[in-house]
């Protein structure tokens, strides 16, 4: 990103898989200046849900000043039909949109932590310069999800309407080692 311009990174400094659109408005939250390992101007790891850092990154960290473009992600999976309610990734760039920040988010059709993003690069890349070079409607954020292919494999990109679906849910009753019942929530698009 830092070809395109000055790049401002707040990032949520733990997993927010889930989390969608909370805000954090019962304990206090932390934006912490970080090295920047990606060429970014600055870089922050916030306490917040992504959703808050897009707040505090808008009110505190940019001074109320704008930023021409918001790219969240990239996330660990698909952030299509469904998905987007819950996602944290997509989350981020709604709250931009509604601060009426041109806003992205990129997705990567690979749930395992060690996922291979490199592939993605070109692709974040070209989307971002093709909105910064063109804008957005307003109201409008993109959702991006990048399938887990070669590069070569992947015939084009195409813009549409997002897809209905439900989540398959079911859950697996445990009991933990002091004798209380939990359960674990599996899904399936």
């Amino acid at each position: 990103m830092k070809e395109l311009g000055g790049v401002v990174v707040v990032a949520p400094d733990s997993p927010q898989s889930g989390k969608g659109h909370a805000v954090t408005l019962d304990t206090t939250m932390y934006c912490d200046p970080v090295p920047s390992h990606n060429g970014a101007t600055r870089e922050y790891a916030c306490s917040g849900t992504p959703a808050d850092c897009v707040k505090i990154a808008k009110h505190e960290v940019l001074n109320g000043r704008l930023p021409d473009l918001c790219v969240s992600g990239i996330n660990h999976g698909s952030n299509a039909s469904i998905n987007v309610i819950y996602s944290g990734t997509m989350s981020a760039a709604i709250e931009a949109g509604t601060e009426g920040i041109p806003a992205i988010g990129f997705s990567l059709l690979d749930s395992s932590w060690n996922a291979d993003f490199s592939q993605a690069r070109a692709y974040i890349k070209h989307i971002a310069q093709k909105v910064l070079a063109n804008g957005l409607p307003k109201g409008t954020v993109l959702n991006v999800n990048i399938p887990n292919i070669k590069k070569e494999e992947i015939k084009g990109v195409k813009v549409c309407r997002q897809a209905r679906s439900r989540w398959i849910e079911s859950f697996d009753k445990r009991v933990n080692p002091q004798g209380r019942v939990y359960y674990w929530m599996t899904v399936l698009l």
